[in-house]
């Protein structure tokens, strides 16, 4: 069973994974060429875009809700404490006040305790009720208390609290950029053992874990999610099928890691073709592998089509696997010219590749929006379409 397995997952190992250092999680982006990694300024090593952790829209209500406050922060505090002390009710505005003030973890510490007051009085109440859920773990992520939502989550006691994907989701992002996969993996199957329906967002970060993990028992429950997603027929993004493949390589199951590759409904992009060249060259495929290379510096691309890239270290295993065969090497060398040639070379890692998002998706939207209205046929003006 898929439960029992990923439990044993998680249980402690005799081998300690090493922390990701920070320089590692937010790595320096510079622009393309042979010299430097070739993502957007923004790209950062986390898995969930803008739009989806909100931080930034946390933040500002944050502000707001200071500026607004009738008296001091401490004094809010004060009343909440008594509330508390005289069994009162806590109200669910209250409770959404206080999570926005604090500001430390010793704010934190009242903040769970009213969070634990609030759910005994309500847990009965979930229709149309306001999700505190993805607030408090936007409040961790900010507050870097990634540790204090993984004790509140796992809690018994608030069953029911963390009702929705978006809360399980913020925390296995915070836990990713911290390094702590084993922790991630606990609070997926935390998130599994409450029946919660997984999203697209869920599969990225549970094959991304499960990639990190570089264990049989991580890739048996990657696979058997994908098999089970697949079986109910649901579409899974890109993204959770390359994890899933660089997994399967590392682990050198090549047949699984071509079957789960022909999943990929649309493989034209940078890290799929990387993927497709790791794959030829743990399958021997020496004269595919060499032809892939060499469409890539074809000269006959407009110079509008954004040309394939390829890190330093998968042309170093291409090299490795032709280096007794000179013709294949000859033509590898010369195609290696043409790369360094065309600025498709970049020191980033396939890992790179794949654990950094573009965190611009919020800034596209004005574009997709109408500019004319449809009752009037006349330009918007700017400051409405802007909102």
């Amino acid at each position: 069973m898929l439960r029992e397995s990923m439990a044993a997952a998680v249980r402690p190992r005799k081998q300690v994974l090493q922390p990701a250092l920070w320089s590692s999680v937010y790595p320096g982006v510079g622009r393309c060429g042979s010299t430097s990694c070739c993502w957007p300024p923004g790209a950062r090593r986390y898995l969930l875009t803008d739009n989806i952790v909100k931080l930034r829209e946390f933040q500002h209500k944050k502000v707001a809700i200071a500026c607004n406050l009738s008296g001091t922060k401490e004094t809010y505090f004060r009343k909440v404490e008594e509330k508390l002390t005289h069994k009162k009710l806590i109200l669910k505005n209250e409770l959404k006040t206080l999570l926005h003030l604090c500001e430390s973890q010793d704010d934190m510490t009242l903040a769970k305790n009213v969070i634990y007051r609030y759910h005994a009085e309500n847990r009965n109440i979930t229709l149309g009720e306001y999700k505190f859920g993805p607030l408090f773990m936007r409040l961790c992520y900010e507050l870097d208390l990634e540790e204090s939502a993984v004790e509140l989550i796992k809690d018994q006691h608030l069953q029911g609290f963390f009702s929705d994907c978006t809360s399980f989701n913020l925390l296995m992002d915070m836990l990713f950029i911290k390094g702590k996969y084993e922790s991630a993996l606990e609070v997926l199957v935390e998130m599994r053992n409450q029946s919660l329906k997984f999203n697209k967002e869920t599969y990225v970060l549970a094959f991304a874990v499960c990639y990190k993990l570089n264990s049989p028992e991580s890739f048996n429950i990657c696979t058997t999610l994908m098999e089970e997603s697949l079986t109910k027929g649901e579409v899974l993004p890109r993204r959770a099928f390359c994890f899933a493949v660089a997994l399967a390589l590392n682990q050198n199951q090549v047949a699984e890691a071509v079957s789960i590759f022909s999943h990929i409904m649309n493989p034209e992009s940078i890290i799929c073709t990387n993927l497709n060249l790791l794959i030829h060259i743990q399958s021997d495929m020496l004269k595919t592998l060499i032809e892939i290379l060499k469409k890539a510096t074809a000269e006959n691309l407009s110079k509008f089509v954004k040309r394939d890239e390829f890190p330093e270290e998968v042309l170093a295993k291409v090299r490795e696997k032709v280096k007794d065969k000179p013709t294949l090497l000859n033509s590898f060398d010369e195609i290696y010219g043409k790369l360094h040639e065309n600025g498709q070379v970049t020191t980033c890692t396939l890992d790179d590749m794949l654990c950094q998002t573009s965190r611009y998706n919020s800034q596209v939207v004005l574009f997709n929006r109408k500019t004319v209205s449809r009752r009037t046929f006349q330009p918007l003006s700017r400051s409405l379409w802007s909102e």
